[in-house]
């Protein structure tokens, strides 16, 4: 289906149903908000029952996602040991010869990986679809620059370079902005030269400022670099069908087994050019480098993204993510005016195949950097700006409303459940946060003679205790696989930093409502009032060696 993905150059209907449209999610935050507070004032039974209800309801939400957390957890441990090559041989020689190479059995850990292994075999055997060689796959990664330095880009180079599947198949693209500074720039070109042989090539495009229709956005700057990519590749005769395309903030550094990893992914699932291909994003590179607070918040990022990866209709793109390059070439590759590039390169892919999209897990991991500025109230300036980007993701809702309308073929159950999914998480991201840990108190704070003698003004305290008493739990499960995520390299005072990043959950609270509900408040404020935002890019240091 064509279907601009933009807000820009509407007809007057369009542009008045997007302003509609973009008003909605904000207006439903801050009317959820103002209205329990004037209904804790007014009719404080009323919204001690509400409040109960969502508390109860919250309660039930959080033991759902706990269990599918630890599941995804488990499988991403089972798959740590996976050797993907050899599963990738194993596919070659299948289709070539038809008979199986077994999986190793002598854990349960590879009993569980053979048992998944097998099915998606026999799915694939079904669909009737072979896949290419692996020896005419190759590997696109993109690499934006804005002002990051050698220091920083040199371990994702390196880790780009020293993994399982063969570098010499991987052209390596760094996409620098034209207002990037010259030193920035020299330190871009000379690593090229430095590491140009150990892959298929490594190039530099430089991205003009001030392109007619596009903003200061990532996607334009990845867009411009995948263009000049994709006129390599014809050059070099290698068709775009079978090229994986990963789009890296400079700070990712990928595990030895990614692009294997990603390979097999991409080989194993039917209809591959119809999916993108999301690994699970960790940040390990500076972790201990950062304020308690910033921590947290990106464990938190990562353990949404294993719970995304145990339902994979529901999955969208995050951050650092793969794709078919032919796919991206018929999509019109990223948006140039839309600061969320990460998200709206899914839906924009959905709308575009009116419905037949999807995200496939890839369990393994992306290692990327906490914000890290120069002092802790910068950070905290910082860490606040980067979470109101993410949450501008909200900017995709009107233009996928309006993609919906003229998608006659993608079925109305798929339509709902996007709308319904994509809507509730961002009114829940806004909302839930301030609800448990301010407003579901002023019941009892604005309590009337005839609420102060009723039954439930001395039960809703206790029920309400219950429900958070019974929240530790997944309290501390959270707190052991946070645990068990960080990194594993040897580091002075290691047990001790471990134990303090355990109780740095207890300030979750806190932490919820300042640099995760109210920079969501924020963006959907901002889009309710038509204040557009652009692409900012967050500052990262490191003072320590990347953990392994």
């Amino acid at each position: 289906m064509k279907f601009h993905y933009s807000r820009q150059c509407l007809n007057p209907s369009e542009r008045f149903l997007e302003r509609i449209l973009e008003i909605l999610p904000g207006l439903t935050s801050w009317s959820i908000l103002i209205g329990l507070v004037i209904l804790s004032f007014v009719k404080p039974i009323t919204a001690a029952v509400i409040i109960i209800v969502f508390d109860f309801y919250w309660l039930l939400r959080l033991f759902y996602l706990t269990i599918f957390l630890a599941l995804s957890y488990v499988r991403l441990s089972i798959e740590s040991a996976t050797d993907w090559m050899r599963r990738i041989a194993a596919i070659d020689h299948y289709f070539s010869k038809q008979t199986k190479i077994a999986d190793p059995k002598e854990n349960w850990k590879q009993k569980i990986s053979a048992w998944v292994y097998e099915r998606e075999l026999k799915t694939l055997q079904a669909s009737g679809q072979r896949p290419p060689p692996s020896s005419e796959i190759y590997h696109l990664v993109i690499v934006t620059v804005v002002n990051e330095g050698e220091q920083v880009l040199a371990a994702g180079l390196k880790s780009f370079m020293g993994g399982t599947f063969p570098s010499k198949r991987t052209l390596l693209v760094y996409a620098v902005e034209e207002r990037t500074e010259p030193e920035i720039k020299k330190q871009v070109h000379d690593l090229t030269k430095a590491y140009r042989q150990h892959f298929l090539d490594v190039l530099v495009t430089e991205h003009p400022d001030g392109l007619p229709g596009e903003a200061r956005v990532k996607g334009a700057n990845a867009t411009h670099a995948a263009t000049f990519a994709r006129r390599f590749l014809e050059k070099r005769e290698i068709p775009v069908e079978n090229v994986i395309v990963s789009c890296f903030d400079a700070d990712t550094v990928v595990s030895p087994q990614y692009f294997a990893c990603l390979t097999y992914s991409f080989l194993v699932c039917p209809n591959r050019q119809r999916a993108s291909y999301q690994p699970i994003p960790v940040y390990h590179n500076n972790i201990w480098d950062v304020p308690g607070f910033a921590r947290i918040l990106e464990m938190g990022a990562s353990f949404f993204q294993l719970t995304e990866a145990t339902q994979p209709d529901k999955m969208v793109t995050f951050s650092s993510h793969s794709m078919s390059f032919k796919a991206l070439v018929e999509i019109g590759y990223w948006p140039v005016d839309m600061v969320s590039d990460d998200s709206a390169i899914y839906w924009k892919a959905l709308l575009y195949y009116e419905g037949d999209y999807r995200v496939m897990p890839l369990f393994v991991t992306v290692s990327m950097d906490v914000v890290a500025a120069k002092n802790w109230w910068q950070t905290c300036v910082h860490v606040y700006k980067q979470k109101r980007r993410w949450a501008w993701g909200i900017e995709n809702f009107p233009i996928l409303m309006r993609g919906f309308l003229k998608c006659p073929r993608m079925s109305l159950t798929k339509k709902f459940q996007h709308t319904i999914k994509i809507f509730e998480a961002f009114i829940a991201w806004a909302t839930w946060p301030f609800i448990l840990a301010m407003i579901g108190w002023l019941p009892a704070v604005f309590a009337s003679r005839e609420f102060s003698n009723s039954v439930l003004y001395y039960t809703a305290p206790r029920i309400a205790g219950t429900i958070f008493n019974l929240a530790t739990v997944s309290l501390v499960t959270t707190i052991v696989l946070s645990l068990c995520l960080l990194p594993k390299k040897k580091i002075r005072y290691s047990f001790l930093k471990r134990v303090l990043h355990a109780l740095e959950w207890l300030l979750i609270p806190v932490v919820a409502i300042f640099f995760s509900a109210l920079p969501a408040l924020d963006a959907q404020t901002r889009l309710m009032f038509g204040r557009y935002m652009e692409f900012w890019v967050t500052d990262k240091t490191r003072k320590q060696e990347i953990p392994e």
